[in-house]
């Protein structure tokens, strides 16, 4: 290619063979200066066929590898490489600070009948903007949109995608390597909720960054024995008080809190201090944001076009069309990007629920039965089946956990049972009826004893997490501590007594941020929470319990070996509902613990309890102590097993009991 002199047209001087031979082209400026940059036009398509394939095909677990923007060298020369998925679009062209925002400039090429544009672009940096201008088939408009497929988006209120690539050097090979031989339904788990915005903030009122919260959280509950952090979604989103259930960006870490790499070093500094990662993901709806995946070509693409399959009413958002094999691998490649990419340990699958039902939060006339005139949405549950197979089978190890909150049955069984085959499910109704209950008034309770022993007649059909997450500390419903009745000691008390409950309960276990020490209001998500409160004593012993709670249930097998299995469990009785009194017996790996509960503040003097064994017994928590600033009434410490049977048990022991107080006794050996 040759420029005519004094003119700004240029001419071809190789052969007609070298097309695909990089050139330059030249252009003089008004001041007469000369710039030279490749034509990205004389590169070839660098999408594989056989990539395409398995996109249309739904079956491309890596398809974040060829979509979206990378860095790459093409035919020695380097630059970086665009492709999205448009199939109904007149044209996409890439659009950026580096042409000035105009789709004239770098027009993508279409790739047939996959619906693909992609275009190689030489000399782009990382860091630049972009966006893709894409122009309405139907009507020739034209509409700006953020890459789906971006690793990082511009902080907000800017839209744009940011190109990047990381650099990062992971330093948790011991972490990764241990994962894939746990066996996670008999390890210990127990996970702290975090939304990361406002667990603290800095002096100014502004957020932490990644590597702050990795300096100062991850010492914090790697002190608090906790096994694991969930984070509220850091997936990108535009609007700070959506906690990040609104996603843009389902392969961005949000900019909020700094760059990916950053989020990869918080990540990273978790396992080397050996605390699993989970992830609250959202498959099951978008935002509407005209930037974002909405009418991502000009038409209803992500989405069903019909509103009574594709809008969620209740949250103003659009559900994705499960039907469609590029919608499903565009999220089954997000879950495996976090898995892989960030080491993520796995997912909390937000609105299970609202997935699994055509007619959730619908009435009569708004929503469309399946094609056997069902209400369940068959895609939806195929889509989950070979999601979660697909996790488990390529990432020994890792957690898939449902937010599930109706009585669908087998949602953590195998997909090949007949299941949805998620690792765990969300134990709401155990959550519901103890909240309930803890809300009485102990004098009362003795009416409301069922609400303490229902839970068991299904504890063990699902894989249950007992959860008391954010969503039980917003919207008027109050923190913890103030759903607790009574005066202030009367409200500790209960609360220590119901994180003992539930911490010797069967199932895994979750607690949000702030609960952990008594916040006394609500959690408010644009607020860091209320760390001058442990300078109290009483919000310091709740802390201490909490602490002293996540260590006996590590350290001992009978509170989590069976914590699915009925073998794990015995009542010993469940009837004194006049005394509102509950035991009962934990036994796994030749361990037994037996956890003892007083529901009201009247002490009760040689309580006696069957056990199976003779021997002494130990009190390793006692929720009354004055160590967590309880009433300290005696208890004492060593009980010796006496031969009276009792309760169909050939030994008992005798207990003073606390008032509102729970006992989690261990067989010494």
């Amino acid at each position: 290619m040759k420029r005519v002199e004094g003119t700004d047209i240029f001419e071809w001087t190789g052969r007609s063979d070298d097309l695909e031979t990089p050139y330059q082209i030249h252009r003089t400026t008004s001041q007469n200066q000369i710039q030279s940059h490749y034509d990205p036009y004389c590169f070839p398509p660098q999408l594989s066929d056989y990539d395409l394939y398995l996109f249309a095909k739904g079956k491309h677990w890596h398809a974040y590898r060829i979509l979206g923007s990378h860095k790459r060298t093409v035919n020695g020369v380097e630059g970086v490489m665009f492709a999205t998925w448009a199939p109904n679009a007149q044209r996409v062209s890439v659009v950026g600070t580096f042409n000035r925002w105009d789709g004239r400039s770098h027009p993508m090429r279409s790739r047939d009948s996959t619906g693909v544009w992609e275009l190689f672009i030489p000399g782009l940096e990382i860091g630049e903007l972009y966006k893709y201008e894409i122009r309405n088939h139907h009507d020739g408009s034209l509409h700006l949109k953020m890459d789906p497929y971006c690793q990082q988006a511009e902080l907000r209120p800017g839209t744009a995608s940011v190109i990047f690539d990381s650099n990062y050097q992971w330093h948790d090979k011991e972490w990764m390597s241990n994962r894939e031989h746990t066996k996670w339904l008999h390890a210990p788990h127990s996970v702290y909720e975090v939304h990361l915005g406002s667990w603290q903030k800095r002096n100014d009122g502004s957020f932490c960054s990644y590597r702050e919260l990795a300096d100062k959280l991850v010492p914090y509950v790697s002190k608090m024995g906790f096994t694991h952090i969930e984070l509220l979604p850091i997936t990108e989103h535009p609007l700070d008080i959506s906690w990040g259930y609104q996603t843009t960006g389902y392969y961005a870490a949000t900019s909020r809190f700094g760059s990916p790499d950053d989020f990869r070093y918080f990540v990273d500094q978790c396992h080397q201090n050996n605390i699993g990662v989970l992830l609250d993901w959202v498959p099951g709806h978008f935002p509407k944001d005209n930037f974002g995946l909405a009418k991502f070509d000009g038409t209803a693409l992500y989405e069903h076009e019909d509103p009574r399959r594709g809008e969620h009413q209740d949250w103003g958002t659009l559900i994705f069309n499960y039907g469609r094999n590029e919608v499903r691998n565009f999220l089954l490649s997000s879950a495996f990007f976090w898995l892989e990419e960030c080491h993520i340990d796995g997912l909390r699958v937000d609105a299970v629920a609202s997935m699994l039902y055509l007619d959730y939060s619908r009435q009569e006339g708004q929503w469309l039965p399946n094609i056997h005139g069902g209400r369940e949405n068959l895609e939806v549950i195929s889509f989950l089946k070979e999601v979660n197979t697909i996790l488990h089978q390529s990432h020994p190890g890792c957690i898939i956990a449902a937010e599930e909150s109706t009585s669908y049955p087998m949602v953590s069984r195998p997909a090949d049972m007949g299941g949805l085959g998620f690792s765990m499910k969300w134990n709401m109704g155990w959550m519901h009826d103890i909240l309930e209950y803890m809300k009485q008034d102990p004098i009362h309770r003795r009416y409301h004893h069922d609400q303490l022993t229902f839970g068991l007649l299904y504890a063990f059909t699902e894989n249950f997490v007992l959860p008391f997450s954010h969503d039980e500390v917003v919207h008027g419903k109050g923190s913890m501590r103030y759903k607790m009745p009574g005066d202030e000691w009367q409200q500790f008390a209960n609360l220590r007594l119901l994180y003992t409950f539930m911490y010797s309960y069967p199932g895994k276990k979750l607690l949000f941020m702030g609960s952990e020490f008594g916040q006394g209001n609500e959690w408010n998500s644009e607020k860091a929470l209320e760390w001058y409160l442990l300078d109290y004593p009483k919000h310091q012993g709740l802390l201490q319990l909490v602490t002293d709670l996540n260590k006996v249930y590590r350290e001992s097998p009978a509170l989590h070996y069976h914590d699915f299995d009925a073998h794990g469990f015995e009542w010993i009785d469940c009837n004194d509902r006049e005394q509102s009194v509950l035991s009962y017996l934990r036994q796994g790996q030749d361990s037994i613990a037996v956890a003892v509960f007083n529901f009201t503040p009247v002490v009760r003097d040689n309580y006696r309890i069957g056990v199976p064994e003779a021997g002494e017994y130990e009190v390793a928590i006692n929720s009354d102590s004055e160590y967590y600033s309880g009433s300290n009434y005696s208890v004492s410490q060593v009980i010796q097993s006496e031969s009276t049977s009792w309760s169909d048990r050939p030994y008992s022991i005798v207990l003073n009991l606390p008032p509102l107080a729970g006992l989690i006794i261990r067989k010494k050996h």
